[in-house]
């Protein structure tokens, strides 16, 4: 199982790069643990904390915020979102 599912970008997620922060579509399945060790895994940045909420539409996205000051922008740049 893959717990990350794709970036989710929305006016509000791009203003949450600022504070050094990425948003992701998740496994409903997943837990905090497992979404960190996997981003760690993928992007190679240190992870400081996750927050996980359940859409209206029954998705799970997962706020991810990162120790490195320039983290957010970098991954950001990286998979073509900016």
């Amino acid at each position: 199982m893959s717990a990350i599912k794709y970036p989710f970008i929305t006016e509000k997620a791009m203003m949450l790069l600022e504070d050094n922060k990425l948003q992701f579509v998740v496994d409903s399945r997943a837990n905090k643990n497992q979404i960190k060790a996997e981003v760690m895994k993928l992007y190679g940045f240190p992870v400081a904390s996750v927050c996980t909420m359940s859409t209206m539409k029954g998705l799970k996205k997962a706020i991810v915020t990162f120790e490195g000051t320039e983290a957010a922008h970098e991954i950001a740049t990286r998979i073509g979102l900016m």
